[in-house]
Protein backbone atom coordinates (compact mmCIF):
# COMPACT_ATOMS: atom_id res chain seq x y z
CA UNK A 1 0.00 0.00 0.00
CA UNK A 2 1.32 3.58 -0.90
CA UNK A 3 1.95 5.67 1.87
CA UNK A 4 0.24 9.24 2.05
CA UNK A 5 2.32 11.61 0.30
CA UNK A 6 4.07 9.24 -1.76
CA UNK A 7 3.79 7.58 -4.81
CA UNK A 8 5.02 4.19 -6.14
CA UNK A 9 7.78 3.14 -8.79
CA UNK A 10 5.11 1.99 -11.38
CA UNK A 11 2.57 4.80 -11.52
CA UNK A 12 6.26 7.17 -11.31
CA UNK A 13 7.49 5.07 -14.43
CA UNK A 14 4.28 6.01 -16.34
CA UNK A 15 4.88 9.92 -16.12
CA UNK A 16 8.83 9.88 -16.70
CA UNK A 17 9.06 10.91 -20.06
CA UNK A 18 5.52 13.04 -20.76
CA UNK A 19 5.04 16.42 -20.46
CA UNK A 20 3.08 16.01 -16.94
CA UNK A 21 6.17 14.25 -15.39
CA UNK A 22 6.37 16.72 -12.14
CA UNK A 23 9.94 18.21 -11.01
CA UNK A 24 12.23 14.67 -10.19
CA UNK A 25 14.64 16.08 -7.01
CA UNK A 26 17.08 13.53 -5.47
CA UNK A 27 18.05 14.35 -1.90
CA UNK A 28 20.10 11.03 -1.66
CA UNK A 29 23.46 9.65 -2.73
CA UNK A 30 22.75 7.55 -5.50
CA UNK A 31 26.16 6.48 -5.86
CA UNK A 32 26.57 7.87 -9.57
CA UNK A 33 22.64 6.30 -10.66
CA UNK A 34 19.66 8.91 -10.96
CA UNK A 35 16.16 8.24 -11.89
CA UNK A 36 15.71 9.41 -15.48
CA UNK A 37 14.64 12.77 -15.18
CA UNK A 38 15.84 13.76 -11.63
CA UNK A 39 17.98 16.53 -11.05
CA UNK A 40 20.05 16.03 -7.20
CA UNK A 41 19.44 18.96 -5.10
CA UNK A 42 21.43 19.19 -1.39
CA UNK A 43 18.53 18.44 0.91
CA UNK A 44 19.48 20.60 3.78
CA UNK A 45 19.37 23.68 1.03
CA UNK A 46 16.20 23.42 0.37
CA UNK A 47 14.60 26.91 1.24
CA UNK A 48 17.21 28.18 -1.11
CA UNK A 49 16.88 25.37 -4.38
CA UNK A 50 13.27 24.76 -3.85
CA UNK A 51 11.95 28.14 -5.09
CA UNK A 52 13.28 27.43 -8.26
CA UNK A 53 11.45 24.07 -9.00
CA UNK A 54 8.04 27.21 -9.49
CA UNK A 55 4.79 26.26 -9.71
CA UNK A 56 5.25 22.78 -10.64
CA UNK A 57 4.40 19.82 -8.90
CA UNK A 58 7.53 18.11 -7.48
CA UNK A 59 8.32 14.09 -6.59
CA UNK A 60 11.46 14.00 -3.79
CA UNK A 61 13.50 10.49 -4.28
CA UNK A 62 15.99 9.36 -1.14
CA UNK A 63 18.25 6.28 -0.90
CA UNK A 64 14.64 4.32 0.89
CA UNK A 65 12.13 6.47 0.99
CA UNK A 66 12.66 6.98 4.44
CA UNK A 67 15.94 9.31 4.64
CA UNK A 68 16.23 12.54 3.67
CA UNK A 69 12.84 12.66 1.19
CA UNK A 70 9.66 12.74 3.68
CA UNK A 71 10.94 16.29 5.48
CA UNK A 72 12.51 17.32 2.02
CA UNK A 73 8.74 16.71 0.86
CA UNK A 74 6.92 18.21 3.59
CA UNK A 75 9.17 21.66 3.35
CA UNK A 76 8.11 22.01 -0.35
CA UNK A 77 4.82 21.56 0.74
CA UNK A 78 5.32 24.42 2.82
CA UNK A 79 6.35 26.60 0.43
CA UNK A 80 3.26 25.90 -1.89
CA UNK A 81 4.70 23.07 -4.39
CA UNK A 82 2.40 19.73 -4.18
CA UNK A 83 5.47 17.62 -3.40
CA UNK A 84 5.23 13.69 -3.28
CA UNK A 85 8.11 11.07 -1.80
CA UNK A 86 9.10 8.10 -4.15
CA UNK A 87 8.02 4.78 -2.43
CA UNK A 88 10.98 2.94 -1.53
CA UNK A 89 13.29 5.51 -3.12
CA UNK A 90 16.41 4.89 -5.59
CA UNK A 91 16.08 1.10 -4.04
CA UNK A 92 12.88 0.34 -4.21
CA UNK A 93 13.21 1.88 -8.18
CA UNK A 94 16.53 -0.57 -8.75
CA UNK A 95 14.58 -3.40 -6.98
CA UNK A 96 11.63 -2.97 -9.47
CA UNK A 97 14.22 -3.66 -12.39
CA UNK A 98 13.57 0.07 -13.75
CA UNK A 99 16.52 1.76 -15.21
CA UNK A 100 18.63 4.61 -14.24
CA UNK A 101 21.08 7.24 -16.26
CA UNK A 102 24.63 7.25 -15.38
CA UNK A 103 25.19 10.29 -13.72
CA UNK A 104 29.09 9.85 -15.04
CA UNK A 105 27.91 10.54 -18.29
CA UNK A 106 26.64 13.49 -17.94
CA UNK A 107 27.97 16.59 -18.98
CA UNK A 108 28.99 19.62 -16.58
CA UNK A 109 25.85 22.08 -15.21
CA UNK A 110 26.06 25.91 -15.66
CA UNK A 111 25.55 27.97 -12.52
CA UNK A 112 21.88 27.53 -12.67
CA UNK A 113 22.69 23.61 -12.95
CA UNK A 114 21.34 23.47 -16.42
CA UNK A 115 23.25 21.34 -18.92
CA UNK A 116 24.20 22.85 -22.26
CA UNK A 117 24.63 22.03 -25.62
CA UNK A 118 25.16 23.33 -29.26
CA UNK A 119 25.09 21.41 -32.14
CA UNK A 120 24.23 22.93 -36.27
CA UNK A 121 21.54 25.16 -37.04
CA UNK A 122 18.12 23.87 -38.79
CA UNK A 123 17.62 20.49 -36.82
CA UNK A 124 15.84 18.11 -39.27
CA UNK A 125 15.38 14.81 -37.18
CA UNK A 126 18.60 13.72 -35.04
CA UNK A 127 18.99 17.67 -33.23
CA UNK A 128 15.17 17.95 -32.32
CA UNK A 129 15.33 14.09 -31.44
CA UNK A 130 18.16 14.24 -29.23
CA UNK A 131 17.36 17.23 -26.74
CA UNK A 132 14.09 15.91 -26.81
CA UNK A 133 15.25 12.68 -25.05
CA UNK A 134 17.24 14.71 -22.62
CA UNK A 135 14.63 17.09 -21.30
CA UNK A 136 12.34 14.60 -20.94
CA UNK A 137 14.47 11.33 -19.44
CA UNK A 138 17.71 13.19 -18.58
CA UNK A 139 17.58 17.32 -17.77
CA UNK A 140 14.32 18.84 -18.29
CA UNK A 141 15.66 22.78 -17.66
CA UNK A 142 18.46 21.88 -20.26
CA UNK A 143 19.25 24.82 -22.99
CA UNK A 144 20.21 23.95 -26.79
CA UNK A 145 22.21 26.48 -29.12
CA UNK A 146 21.94 25.97 -32.25
CA UNK A 147 24.54 27.95 -34.66
CA UNK A 148 26.22 27.58 -37.78
CA UNK A 149 28.02 24.82 -38.33
CA UNK A 150 31.68 26.70 -38.74
CA UNK A 151 31.12 28.35 -34.90
CA UNK A 152 30.26 25.18 -33.23
CA UNK A 153 33.70 24.74 -31.58
CA UNK A 154 34.11 27.83 -30.69
CA UNK A 155 30.60 28.57 -28.79
CA UNK A 156 31.41 25.00 -27.24
CA UNK A 157 34.90 26.51 -25.62
CA UNK A 158 33.12 30.03 -24.64
CA UNK A 159 29.94 28.87 -23.27
CA UNK A 160 31.03 25.49 -21.44
CA UNK A 161 28.63 23.77 -24.22
CA UNK A 162 28.60 20.09 -25.19
CA UNK A 163 28.50 19.47 -29.21
CA UNK A 164 25.94 17.20 -30.15
CA UNK A 165 25.75 15.79 -33.64
CA UNK A 166 28.43 17.16 -34.99
CA UNK A 167 31.56 15.51 -36.63
CA UNK A 168 34.04 14.38 -34.28
CA UNK A 169 32.06 14.81 -31.39
CA UNK A 170 31.80 12.16 -28.50
CA UNK A 171 27.75 12.70 -28.91
CA UNK A 172 27.46 11.65 -32.63
CA UNK A 173 26.39 9.23 -35.21
CA UNK A 174 28.68 6.08 -34.55
CA UNK A 175 28.62 3.96 -37.35
CA UNK A 176 25.32 3.17 -38.98
CA UNK A 177 23.41 4.10 -35.74
CA UNK A 178 22.91 8.05 -34.94
CA UNK A 179 23.46 10.48 -32.06
CA UNK A 180 19.74 9.85 -30.71
CA UNK A 181 20.95 5.41 -29.93
CA UNK A 182 24.07 6.69 -29.00
CA UNK A 183 22.31 8.96 -25.93
CA UNK A 184 19.62 5.87 -25.05
CA UNK A 185 23.20 3.77 -24.31
CA UNK A 186 25.36 5.99 -23.10
CA UNK A 187 23.32 7.30 -20.60
CA UNK A 188 21.59 3.77 -19.60
CA UNK A 189 18.01 4.13 -21.14
CA UNK A 190 18.06 1.12 -23.08
CA UNK A 191 15.89 -0.66 -20.92
CA UNK A 192 13.06 1.31 -21.82
CA UNK A 193 11.34 -0.85 -24.75
CA UNK A 194 9.52 2.41 -26.32
CA UNK A 195 12.98 3.98 -26.09
CA UNK A 196 14.53 1.36 -28.27
CA UNK A 197 11.26 1.10 -30.51
CA UNK A 198 11.60 5.03 -31.15
CA UNK A 199 15.09 4.61 -31.67
CA UNK A 200 14.64 2.57 -34.72
CA UNK A 201 12.26 5.09 -36.03
CA UNK A 202 14.66 7.94 -35.79
CA UNK A 203 17.96 6.07 -37.23
CA UNK A 204 15.48 4.88 -40.32
CA UNK A 205 14.23 9.07 -40.71
CA UNK A 206 17.76 10.40 -39.90
CA UNK A 207 19.91 7.97 -41.82
CA UNK A 208 17.66 7.59 -45.15
CA UNK A 209 16.56 3.82 -44.37
CA UNK A 210 13.13 4.33 -43.60
CA UNK A 211 12.62 0.73 -44.33
CA UNK A 212 13.93 -0.51 -40.75
CA UNK A 213 10.85 1.05 -39.58
CA UNK A 214 7.82 1.72 -41.16
CA UNK A 215 7.20 5.06 -39.13
CA UNK A 216 10.27 6.22 -40.10
CA UNK A 217 9.05 7.43 -43.46
CA UNK A 218 6.46 9.55 -41.61
CA UNK A 219 8.74 10.65 -39.03
CA UNK A 220 11.33 12.05 -41.87
CA UNK A 221 8.35 13.97 -43.59
CA UNK A 222 6.76 15.59 -40.14
CA UNK A 223 10.35 17.01 -39.52
CA UNK A 224 10.97 18.48 -42.70
CA UNK A 225 7.32 19.78 -42.23
CA UNK A 226 8.24 21.43 -39.65
CA UNK A 227 11.51 22.80 -40.89
CA UNK A 228 9.59 24.20 -43.68
CA UNK A 229 7.02 25.97 -41.04
CA UNK A 230 9.69 27.62 -38.78
CA UNK A 231 12.46 29.36 -39.66
CA UNK A 232 13.24 29.90 -35.98
CA UNK A 233 15.52 26.78 -34.58
CA UNK A 234 14.05 27.54 -31.05
CA UNK A 235 10.48 27.13 -32.11
CA UNK A 236 11.05 24.55 -34.39
CA UNK A 237 12.17 22.60 -31.14
CA UNK A 238 9.38 23.56 -29.06
CA UNK A 239 6.86 21.98 -32.09
CA UNK A 240 9.24 18.99 -32.43
CA UNK A 241 8.59 18.15 -28.80
CA UNK A 242 4.82 17.99 -28.90
CA UNK A 243 5.81 15.53 -31.95
CA UNK A 244 8.05 13.18 -30.37
CA UNK A 245 6.19 12.59 -27.36
CA UNK A 246 3.43 11.59 -29.61
CA UNK A 247 5.67 8.86 -31.07
CA UNK A 248 6.96 7.96 -27.97
CA UNK A 249 3.23 7.20 -26.58
CA UNK A 250 2.49 5.71 -29.59
CA UNK A 251 5.83 3.60 -29.29
CA UNK A 252 4.82 2.92 -25.34
CA UNK A 253 0.94 2.03 -25.35
CA UNK A 254 -0.17 2.01 -28.90
CA UNK A 255 1.70 -0.25 -31.46
CA UNK A 256 -0.61 -3.09 -31.56
CA UNK A 257 -3.94 -0.68 -31.96
CA UNK A 258 -5.41 -0.56 -35.48
CA UNK A 259 -7.88 2.04 -36.98
CA UNK A 260 -9.79 2.15 -40.01
CA UNK A 261 -13.23 4.17 -40.71
CA UNK A 262 -15.31 0.55 -41.05
CA UNK A 263 -14.66 0.20 -37.59
CA UNK A 264 -16.11 3.58 -36.30
CA UNK A 265 -19.13 3.27 -39.08
CA UNK A 266 -22.69 3.66 -37.70
CA UNK A 267 -23.95 0.24 -37.36
CA UNK A 268 -26.30 -0.85 -39.72
CA UNK A 269 -30.44 -0.94 -38.59
CA UNK A 270 -31.17 -4.49 -37.89
CA UNK A 271 -34.33 -5.27 -40.52
CA UNK A 272 -37.24 -4.86 -39.41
Amino acid sequence: MTAINSISSDKLARLIGTPACPALVDVGAGGGRLIPGSLRRPPDAVAQWGPGLGPRSAIVICENGRGASPGVAAWLRHSGIDAETLEGGLAGWIEAGLPCVKEEALPARDEAGRTVWVTRARPKVDRIACPWLIRRFVDRDAVFLFVAQPEVAGVASRFGATPFDVEGAFWSHRGETCTFDVMVEEFGLGGLPALTRLALIVRGADTARPEIAPQAAGLLAASLGLSRIHADDLEQLEAGMALYDAFYRWCRDAVDETHDWVSHAPRAKAPA
